[in-house]
């Protein structure tokens, strides 16, 4: 499946705190940008933790997701252990998803977020189950 970008991925929860930016896209690697507003903020200032593990997990979810759409499969969420090293305050939040492992059932990637000084802020470790696509009932 080819995806033109860049396009605002804005569906269901990524709608909410972005739109989601992606400006690359295959099964091998997907980035992209969310721009900082207040309501991603936290009472400190700073995008809310939440924020960048569920950017991380729509980048490999799609990823995935990709790939295994054409043999009947989907793709889901396992495991997200997110790393926080720096807080982002403004600006734009940059997301970059490499795919580490291509399993049969599982997927792992490694998403790295920086800021727009392109500092490390935010490590991702992220485990995709694929799954057969449950028969309509």
């Amino acid at each position: 499946m080819e995806i033109k970008v860049p396009f605002d991925y804005d569906v269901g929860f990524d709608g909410q705190y972005g739109p989601l930016k992606l400006t690359d896209v295959s099964d091998e690697l997907v980035r992209g940008e969310v721009v900082v507003r207040d309501e991603l903020k936290q009472a400190a200032g700073i995008v809310h933790g939440g924020v960048y593990a569920s950017i991380a997990e729509s980048l490999a979810s799609l990823g995935t997701a990709l790939a295994v759409m054409p043999d009947g499969k989907m793709a889901m969420g396992l495991s997200n252990q997110t790393s926080f090293l720096r807080p982002i305050s403004q600006g734009t939040i940059y997301a970059v998803a490499q795919r580490k492992h291509r399993g049969r059932t599982t997927w792992v990637w490694e998403v790295e977020i920086t800021d727009d000084q392109n500092r490390l802020c935010v490590l991702t470790r992220m485990t995709v189950a694929v799954r057969d696509v449950p028969a309509p009932q």
